[in-house]
Protein backbone atom coordinates (compact mmCIF):
# COMPACT_ATOMS: atom_id res chain seq x y z
CA UNK A 1 0.00 0.00 0.00
CA UNK A 2 1.31 3.52 -0.91
CA UNK A 3 0.04 6.33 1.56
CA UNK A 4 0.15 10.07 1.01
CA UNK A 5 -0.76 12.68 3.15
CA UNK A 6 -2.19 16.37 2.26
CA UNK A 7 -1.47 18.55 5.22
CA UNK A 8 -2.52 21.97 6.08
CA UNK A 9 -4.73 23.99 8.73
CA UNK A 10 -8.30 23.74 9.54
CA UNK A 11 -10.11 25.67 6.46
CA UNK A 12 -7.13 25.92 3.69
CA UNK A 13 -9.24 24.19 1.49
CA UNK A 14 -7.93 20.52 1.83
CA UNK A 15 -11.14 18.89 0.77
CA UNK A 16 -11.86 20.89 -2.22
CA UNK A 17 -8.16 20.31 -3.63
CA UNK A 18 -7.81 16.51 -2.34
CA UNK A 19 -9.76 15.06 -5.40
CA UNK A 20 -7.49 17.09 -7.90
CA UNK A 21 -4.41 15.92 -6.04
CA UNK A 22 -5.95 12.80 -6.02
CA UNK A 23 -6.78 12.61 -9.78
CA UNK A 24 -3.24 14.14 -10.53
CA UNK A 25 -1.54 11.79 -8.77
CA UNK A 26 -3.18 8.04 -9.94
CA UNK A 27 -5.02 7.96 -5.92
CA UNK A 28 -7.90 6.27 -5.94
CA UNK A 29 -9.02 6.25 -2.26
CA UNK A 30 -9.09 9.36 -0.03
CA UNK A 31 -9.57 9.46 3.67
CA UNK A 32 -11.12 12.78 4.96
CA UNK A 33 -12.62 13.68 8.06
CA UNK A 34 -13.86 10.38 9.02
CA UNK A 35 -15.06 8.59 5.84
CA UNK A 36 -12.87 6.27 2.87
CA UNK A 37 -14.10 7.74 -0.59
CA UNK A 38 -13.32 5.86 -3.73
CA UNK A 39 -14.65 6.84 -7.29
CA UNK A 40 -16.29 9.78 -5.55
CA UNK A 41 -19.00 7.85 -3.52
CA UNK A 42 -18.89 7.46 0.48
CA UNK A 43 -17.91 3.71 1.04
CA UNK A 44 -17.41 4.00 4.55
CA UNK A 45 -17.58 5.79 7.71
CA UNK A 46 -19.12 8.97 9.20
CA UNK A 47 -18.37 12.48 8.48
CA UNK A 48 -17.22 14.25 11.61
CA UNK A 49 -19.01 17.52 10.09
CA UNK A 50 -22.19 15.54 10.96
CA UNK A 51 -21.37 15.77 15.06
CA UNK A 52 -22.88 18.21 17.06
CA UNK A 53 -19.80 19.54 19.01
CA UNK A 54 -16.45 20.40 17.53
CA UNK A 55 -14.78 18.21 20.49
CA UNK A 56 -17.37 15.22 19.03
CA UNK A 57 -16.23 16.40 15.36
CA UNK A 58 -12.26 15.79 16.21
CA UNK A 59 -12.59 12.61 17.44
CA UNK A 60 -14.50 11.02 15.11
CA UNK A 61 -11.92 12.18 12.41
CA UNK A 62 -9.51 10.86 14.48
CA UNK A 63 -11.34 7.46 14.84
CA UNK A 64 -12.03 7.41 18.81
CA UNK A 65 -15.01 5.20 18.21
CA UNK A 66 -13.63 1.32 17.87
CA UNK A 67 -16.98 0.80 15.34
CA UNK A 68 -15.90 3.50 13.17
CA UNK A 69 -12.28 2.20 13.09
CA UNK A 70 -13.23 -1.50 12.01
CA UNK A 71 -15.68 -0.49 9.38
CA UNK A 72 -13.16 2.05 8.11
CA UNK A 73 -10.46 -1.00 8.40
CA UNK A 74 -12.43 -3.40 7.01
CA UNK A 75 -13.93 -1.51 4.21
CA UNK A 76 -9.76 -0.77 3.18
CA UNK A 77 -9.46 -4.46 3.04
CA UNK A 78 -12.73 -5.18 1.11
CA UNK A 79 -11.85 -2.70 -1.32
CA UNK A 80 -8.22 -3.77 -1.35
CA UNK A 81 -6.46 -0.10 -1.35
CA UNK A 82 -3.33 0.33 -2.72
CA UNK A 83 -2.96 4.20 -3.35
CA UNK A 84 -5.06 6.51 -0.20
CA UNK A 85 -4.50 10.04 0.25
CA UNK A 86 -4.77 10.66 4.29
CA UNK A 87 -6.07 14.19 4.62
CA UNK A 88 -5.18 16.01 8.26
CA UNK A 89 -4.52 18.88 10.03
CA UNK A 90 -0.76 18.43 11.20
CA UNK A 91 1.61 15.89 10.53
CA UNK A 92 1.10 14.36 13.92
CA UNK A 93 -2.50 13.89 12.74
CA UNK A 94 -2.25 11.81 9.61
CA UNK A 95 0.57 9.97 11.36
CA UNK A 96 -1.65 9.18 14.00
CA UNK A 97 -4.71 7.88 11.56
CA UNK A 98 -3.01 5.94 9.32
CA UNK A 99 -1.42 4.23 12.81
CA UNK A 100 -5.46 3.89 13.94
CA UNK A 101 -6.36 2.03 10.27
CA UNK A 102 -3.79 -0.09 10.43
CA UNK A 103 -2.13 1.66 6.97
CA UNK A 104 1.37 0.95 6.07
CA UNK A 105 3.73 4.19 6.68
CA UNK A 106 2.92 7.79 5.22
CA UNK A 107 5.35 7.71 2.19
CA UNK A 108 4.97 11.13 1.15
CA UNK A 109 3.14 14.42 2.78
CA UNK A 110 1.99 17.31 0.82
CA UNK A 111 1.09 20.82 2.14
CA UNK A 112 -1.70 22.47 1.04
CA UNK A 113 0.74 25.73 0.38
CA UNK A 114 2.49 23.54 -2.03
CA UNK A 115 -0.43 23.11 -4.55
CA UNK A 116 -2.81 26.35 -3.54
CA UNK A 117 -2.03 29.93 -3.76
CA UNK A 118 -2.30 32.07 -1.57
CA UNK A 119 -4.99 33.95 -2.68
CA UNK A 120 -7.50 30.39 -2.70
CA UNK A 121 -5.52 29.72 0.78
CA UNK A 122 -7.44 32.65 1.94
CA UNK A 123 -10.89 32.57 0.66
CA UNK A 124 -11.38 29.06 1.29
CA UNK A 125 -10.18 30.96 5.20
CA UNK A 126 -12.89 33.49 4.72
CA UNK A 127 -15.86 31.15 4.00
CA UNK A 128 -14.99 29.16 7.50
CA UNK A 129 -14.70 31.90 9.44
CA UNK A 130 -17.71 34.30 8.16
CA UNK A 131 -19.76 31.50 6.51
CA UNK A 132 -19.10 28.28 8.38
CA UNK A 133 -18.78 26.74 5.30
CA UNK A 134 -16.93 23.43 5.15
CA UNK A 135 -16.40 21.52 1.86
CA UNK A 136 -17.13 17.15 1.47
CA UNK A 137 -15.78 15.62 -1.21
CA UNK A 138 -18.42 13.89 -2.54
CA UNK A 139 -21.78 14.80 -4.59
CA UNK A 140 -24.80 15.97 -2.47
CA UNK A 141 -26.93 12.91 -3.37
CA UNK A 142 -24.14 10.61 -1.72
CA UNK A 143 -24.19 12.31 1.76
CA UNK A 144 -27.71 13.92 2.19
CA UNK A 145 -29.46 11.31 4.20
CA UNK A 146 -26.62 11.78 6.86
CA UNK A 147 -27.04 15.58 6.97
CA UNK A 148 -30.86 16.32 7.16
CA UNK A 149 -31.65 19.47 8.34
CA UNK A 150 -28.07 20.74 7.33
CA UNK A 151 -27.81 23.69 4.79
CA UNK A 152 -26.20 21.46 1.67
CA UNK A 153 -24.99 23.25 -1.44
CA UNK A 154 -23.38 21.59 -4.57
CA UNK A 155 -20.28 22.52 -5.79
CA UNK A 156 -19.30 21.86 -9.33
CA UNK A 157 -15.67 21.70 -10.20
CA UNK A 158 -13.80 22.22 -13.31
CA UNK A 159 -10.64 22.56 -14.23
CA UNK A 160 -8.72 24.27 -16.70
CA UNK A 161 -7.28 22.39 -19.49
CA UNK A 162 -5.74 24.50 -22.81
CA UNK A 163 -6.19 28.08 -24.10
CA UNK A 164 -10.50 27.99 -23.45
CA UNK A 165 -10.98 24.02 -22.30
CA UNK A 166 -12.61 23.36 -19.02
CA UNK A 167 -13.44 19.30 -18.33
CA UNK A 168 -15.26 18.76 -15.04
CA UNK A 169 -13.51 17.23 -12.02
CA UNK A 170 -17.16 15.96 -11.12
CA UNK A 171 -19.01 17.96 -8.26
CA UNK A 172 -18.51 17.90 -4.04
CA UNK A 173 -20.28 19.26 -0.79
CA UNK A 174 -20.49 22.20 0.88
CA UNK A 175 -22.20 22.06 4.24
CA UNK A 176 -22.75 24.04 7.54
CA UNK A 177 -22.35 22.09 10.28
CA UNK A 178 -24.28 22.98 13.48
CA UNK A 179 -20.99 22.54 15.42
CA UNK A 180 -20.58 26.27 12.90
CA UNK A 181 -20.47 29.31 15.64
CA UNK A 182 -23.12 30.23 13.28
CA UNK A 183 -25.24 28.08 14.75
CA UNK A 184 -27.97 25.36 13.19
CA UNK A 185 -31.76 26.17 12.62
CA UNK A 186 -35.28 24.47 13.38
CA UNK A 187 -38.18 24.53 10.78
CA UNK A 188 -41.54 23.99 13.09
CA UNK A 189 -44.22 21.92 11.65
CA UNK A 190 -46.48 24.21 10.48
CA UNK A 191 -44.00 25.80 8.24
CA UNK A 192 -43.66 22.03 6.51
CA UNK A 193 -47.35 22.23 6.22
CA UNK A 194 -47.40 25.83 4.09
CA UNK A 195 -44.42 24.68 2.04
CA UNK A 196 -46.58 21.27 1.14
CA UNK A 197 -49.73 23.12 0.86
CA UNK A 198 -48.20 25.71 -1.77
CA UNK A 199 -45.65 23.42 -3.75
CA UNK A 200 -49.01 20.99 -3.66
CA UNK A 201 -51.12 24.46 -4.90
CA UNK A 202 -48.93 24.71 -8.22
CA UNK A 203 -50.88 21.50 -9.39
CA UNK A 204 -54.16 21.86 -11.63
CA UNK A 205 -56.19 19.68 -9.55
CA UNK A 206 -55.34 20.21 -5.98
CA UNK A 207 -57.77 21.59 -4.46
CA UNK A 208 -56.52 21.35 -0.70
CA UNK A 209 -55.37 19.12 2.33
CA UNK A 210 -56.88 18.03 5.48
CA UNK A 211 -54.57 16.79 7.34
CA UNK A 212 -50.47 16.85 7.51
CA UNK A 213 -48.56 14.69 9.63
CA UNK A 214 -44.27 14.60 10.18
CA UNK A 215 -42.75 11.23 11.13
CA UNK A 216 -39.28 11.52 12.43
CA UNK A 217 -37.04 8.87 11.59
CA UNK A 218 -33.49 8.11 11.96
CA UNK A 219 -31.79 10.64 9.45
CA UNK A 220 -34.38 12.43 8.23
CA UNK A 221 -38.90 12.22 8.20
CA UNK A 222 -41.93 10.58 6.20
CA UNK A 223 -44.96 12.72 5.38
CA UNK A 224 -48.45 11.81 5.03
CA UNK A 225 -51.04 13.97 3.71
CA UNK A 226 -54.45 14.16 3.33
CA UNK A 227 -55.79 16.02 -0.08
CA UNK A 228 -58.74 16.88 -1.57
CA UNK A 229 -58.80 16.38 -5.20
CA UNK A 230 -60.96 17.92 -8.59
CA UNK A 231 -62.57 14.89 -10.75
CA UNK A 232 -61.82 16.80 -13.89
CA UNK A 233 -58.20 15.81 -13.53
CA UNK A 234 -56.49 12.63 -13.84
CA UNK A 235 -56.46 11.19 -10.62
CA UNK A 236 -53.80 9.45 -10.75
CA UNK A 237 -51.55 12.14 -12.98
CA UNK A 238 -52.45 14.38 -10.58
CA UNK A 239 -50.93 12.61 -7.69
CA UNK A 240 -47.96 11.92 -9.48
CA UNK A 241 -47.27 15.36 -10.21
CA UNK A 242 -48.13 16.49 -6.56
CA UNK A 243 -46.00 13.89 -4.80
CA UNK A 244 -43.11 14.56 -7.16
CA UNK A 245 -43.33 18.45 -6.90
CA UNK A 246 -44.13 18.57 -3.14
CA UNK A 247 -40.81 16.66 -2.77
CA UNK A 248 -38.63 18.54 -4.04
CA UNK A 249 -39.87 21.76 -3.15
CA UNK A 250 -39.64 20.52 0.54
CA UNK A 251 -36.39 19.06 0.12
CA UNK A 252 -34.86 22.28 -1.67
CA UNK A 253 -36.16 24.74 0.73
CA UNK A 254 -35.50 22.50 3.60
CA UNK A 255 -32.47 20.64 3.05
CA UNK A 256 -34.60 17.25 5.01
CA UNK A 257 -34.26 14.07 3.75
CA UNK A 258 -37.60 12.80 2.96
CA UNK A 259 -37.89 9.19 3.53
CA UNK A 260 -41.07 9.14 1.80
CA UNK A 261 -44.57 10.96 0.47
CA UNK A 262 -47.15 9.22 1.05
CA UNK A 263 -50.68 10.82 -0.17
CA UNK A 264 -54.16 9.70 0.23
CA UNK A 265 -57.20 11.51 -1.56
CA UNK A 266 -60.10 11.89 1.50
CA UNK A 267 -62.18 13.97 -1.05
CA UNK A 268 -63.13 14.33 -4.73
CA UNK A 269 -64.91 17.39 -5.69
CA UNK A 270 -67.20 16.87 -8.96
CA UNK A 271 -69.33 19.61 -10.16
CA UNK A 272 -68.46 21.97 -7.47
CA UNK A 273 -69.79 19.14 -4.55
CA UNK A 274 -67.46 17.47 -2.28
CA UNK A 275 -67.26 13.71 -2.03
CA UNK A 276 -65.54 11.79 0.70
Amino acid sequence: MRVYALVGPPGTGKSHKSTMLASDMGIDYIIDDGLLIGSNKVLAGTSAKAEQTKIASVKRALFFDEAHRREMIKAIKVNKVERVLVLGTSDKMVREIANKLDLDEIQRTIYIHDISEEEEIKKALFNRKNKGKHVIPVPTFEIKKDFSGYLLDPLYVFRKKGLNNYVSEGSKTIVRPTFSFLGNYTISNNALYQIANYAASTVQGYEGMTRFRIIKKEGGISIDMYITLNYQYSIFDTLKEIQITTKKTLERLTALHLHSLDITVRHIIIDNEIYP
